[in-house]
Order: C-alpha cells, then sequence, then structure tokens
C-alpha cells in the first residue's frame, strides 16, 4: 500500500551564512509508491482506446518511415529532437545549430567549452545506448538503467554521480537546502534499490498495452527519483526502451518527451494523480494511472503526428536537391549523402566518409558537388577545422521543435509554450 513517512531533516550548513529558514530542523512527508508487480491494473474504456490509437500511431510511422526517407535518418534526427527536449525539461536550452556544431567538435575530438551542449550530448549517447541495449522482448535490468544513467553525466560536473542510486534525501520545489517546503519528496534512499528492482521487473512483462506500460513505467521512475540528477532525462529514456522492447518502435522513436515539455503543467498534474495514496485497488488510485495513462496516450499520438509532417518535409528537400543535381549513379558517394542528410546535417569529410561508407576522396566530390548546388555549405567549427552543414534540414528540425512546442501545433495560431529556437 502506497504511503507517507514522516521523517525530520536536520541541517549541516549551520555556520554557513544562509538565513535561519534553510538551517533549522523541520519535519517532513516522503512518499512511497506501491510496487508494480503483482498489482492489477485495469483501463477505463476511453483510455484503453487512446492508448490503442497511440501504438498504432507509433507503428504506423515505423511503418511509413521506410517508404518515405532513410529511416537510419531519420530515426538519428528524431533521437536528437527527443533528446534536446527531454534535456529542455530539466531546463538545458540548446538549438538545434549549437548541438550540431558540438557534435562535429566532438567527433574531431576536440574539448568543446560549450557546457550545455555537452551535457545534452551525454544525454543523446544514453538514450542511443539504452535503445541499443534492450532487445525485442528481452529483460530491462537495473544495470542497463545505471548504465544510461552514467553516460548521462558523464563530462559533467556531477559526473562522480553517475551509474549509481542516491544514498541522500532528494526532493522537487521548494528550497534547495532543504525538503521542508518541497512540492513533493520522494521515497528514502533506503526504499530506492528494492523499488528499482520492482519496476525493471515490470517493465520486463508483457501483460499491458506497450504505451500504457512506458507510462506507468515512467511515471513510477519519476516517483521513486532515485538518482542524485537526471531522473527525467533517465526517466524519459526509459519510455524508449520500452517502446523499442515491446517491437512497437522498431526503427523510429517518438519525441515524447517534445509534447511533455509542451504540456509541462498537464505532464507534472498528471505524475501528481499518479501518485495517490492507500490501496492500489482504490477508485482513487484506479482514477489517477487512467488520468496519467490518458495524457500520455495523448502525447505519444500527437509526436507522431508531428514526426510523420517533418518526415514529409525532409523527403520533400530530398527531391528538390535530386532535380537540383541533374543525374545522380544509384549508390554513388552523392546519392548516399543526400539519403544521410536529414540525419546528419552538419558534417565533416571524413564523418561523411564514415556515413556513406567510402574512402576520403569520393567524400569530398560528394561534398563538392553538394556544396555547388547549394544544398551544403562551409563554415568552421572548433579551432579553425572545416564543415559543412544543410542549412534547409537544419531549419525543419527548427520548425518541428518550434510546431511541438505549440500547444496546438501550429506556431500561427498558438505561440510556443516554451523556449525554442527562433526561425531563421
Amino acid at each position: 500500500m502506497s504511503k507517507v513517512v514522516k521523517r525530520r531533516w536536520q541541517s549541516d550548513l549551520g555556520g554557513s551564512g544562509l538565513p535561519r529558514r534553510d538551517r533549522v530542523p523541520c519535519d517532513y512527508e516522503a512518499y512511497v509508491p506501491d510496487p508494480l508487480i503483482g498489482r492489477k491494473i485495469v483501463l477505463d474504456g476511453d483510455v484503453a482506446a487512446d492508448v490503442a490509437d497511440a501504438e498504432a500511431a507509433i507503428v504506423r510511422l515505423n511503418a511509413d518511415a521506410r517508404a518515405l526517407v532513410d529511416t537510419e535518418a531519420l530515426a538519428r534526427i528524431l533521437l536528437r529532437a527527443e533528446a534536446v527536449a527531454s534535456s529542455r525539461i530539466e531546463g538545458l536550452e540548446v538549438g538545434a545549430r549549437r548541438l550540431l556544431h558540438a557534435e562535429v567538435i566532438r567527433g574531431l575530438k576536440e574539448a568543446s567549452s560549450d557546457v550545455t551542449a555537452t551535457e545534452v550530448l551525454g544525454n543523446i549517447d544514453a538514450m542511443v545506448y539504452g535503445v541499443d541495449a534492450v532487445e525485442p522482448g528481452g529483460p530491462i535490468t537495473v544495470d542497463v538503467l545505471l548504465e544510461v544513467h552514467r553516460r548521462l553525466l558523464a563530462g559533467t560536473r556531477l559526473e562522480e554521480y553517475g551509474g549509481r542510486f542516491r544514498e541522500e534525501q532528494n526532493w522537487i520545489g521548494g528550497s534547495s537546502y532543504n525538503p521542508c517546503s518541497a512540492a513533493f519528496v520522494p521515497p528514502p534512499h533506503e526504499y530506492v534499490e528494492e523499488l528499482m528492482a520492482d519496476l525493471c521487473a515490470f517493465s520486463s512483462t508483457d501483460d499491458l498495452p506497450a504505451v500504457a506500460q512506458a507510462a506507468i513505467a515512467h511515471a513510477q521512475f519519476e516517483t521513486i527519483h532515485p538518482f542524485v540528477d537526471g531522473n527525467g532525462r533517465t526517466g524519459r529514456a526509459l519510455i524508449h526502451l520500452i517502446l523499442r522492447r515491446r517491437g512497437l518502435a522498431a526503427r523510429v522513436l517518438p519525441p515524447v518527451s517534445l509534447v511533455l515539455a509542451t504540456w509541462a503543467q498537464s505532464y507534472i498534474d498528471g505524475l501528481t494523480q499518479f501518485r495517490f495514496v492507500g490501496s492500489p485497488t482504490s477508485p482513487k488510485a484506479a482514477e489517477g494511472i487512467n488520468t496519467w495513462v490518458g495524457r500520455f496516450a495523448g502525447a505519444c499520438t500527437r509526436s507522431v503526428a508531428d514526426a510523420t509532417m517533418f518526415e514529409e518535409r525532409a523527403a520533400s528537400l530530398e527531391e528538390q536537391w535530386r532535380e537540383r543535381l541533374g543525374t545522380i549513379r544509384a549508390n554513388s558517394g552523392t546519392d548516399r549523402l543526400l539519403r544521410s542528410l536529414p540525419g546528419a546535417p552538419i558534417l565533416t569529410v571524413d564523418s561523411a566518409a564514415a556515413l556513406i561508407g567510402r574512402t576520403f576522396k569520393p567524400a569530398a566530390d560528394a561534398i563538392e558537388r553538394l556544396v555547388d548546388a547549394g544544398i551544403l555549405r562551409q563554415v568552421t567549427v572548433g579551432r579553425r577545422n572545416r564543415a559543412f552543414e544543410a542549412p534547409e534540414v537544419i531549419a525543419a528540425f527548427t520548425d518541428l521543435e518550434r510546431q511541438l512546442a505549440s500547444p496546438e501545433a501550429d506556431t500561427r495560431t498558438s505561440k510556443p509554450a516554451r523556449t525554442v529556437p527562433r526561425r531563421r
């Protein structure tokens, strides 16, 4: 049975010069959720229909992508969009061009001075590792989530906390120095290991529809809040581990975090309603779960609709490029590079060669042809390194972020609800 446990906070900041209210002892209540394994979860009819619609949309995105544009390229850029949005929920703001430049600099083995971009790249690395580490039908283990978290914090000021559960109380909202006025206090640290084992066991079952399972697992993870930092980003990566494991998003991941970031108040309220106190069979518990799962399913459906529009635009861009270039030999360096640009809109000759499976000379020739046609343009990244960017792809990526930041999916009638890059 879920419960709150009363604890006493004793500050160790006596000589820090902080105001007294941040230093005095206080009583607080921490929430301990029910385990998920063995719990009976029943979805209301309308929520079950919303879940079915979301699953059909995700499956359709994965099927149609193969016909419209190179799936691996689409998967990469949507994964990047998803990681960026997940980071933005945490307050890490970085635009597409800035992030892509940082990614190229890292590929050149240079140290980046852009700390924020480095943290977002860590989020991308963590998500890529996670979705590759979980096989369809295979287990989602505690070790996988710990490694996702370790990669997330690698190279940041909190690197020492990466890949291990917290050993102290944390909280959300209120003061930075105590949980006395917090909006939510997760379970004390001694509960974390057992609750995470239960969560991973639940995430490895097949009893519920995949979208409902992902919704519940994500909410439980955010409730446990098992790490010192990076909980939101790890918890949103867990969504995609489940969708990949269940075979729903075999190739393309819907950028659901972009929608959750836009519907931030609804997102937080849904998580709050999920956290009932009392019997898991109570009407309040059932209502809370159904409210949250319904909102999550709606976010999935919306994210697929906007991702499909981006994919169609990418396919249209490729058609325009081919018309601009004229005759292109099938499977040539130019042909392969055109197909790869949606997923790698900023590249060097070396990275292009690796991307298209050719040596330096054919890659350089392909880039030169695309530069002459105005498809690529030369830029400088890092310490005077030459790179090339596809501005039309970056513009499309920026438009995707702006569209998903609009509550009504149209920035002409509904302004972005969060910070987004300007349209160039």
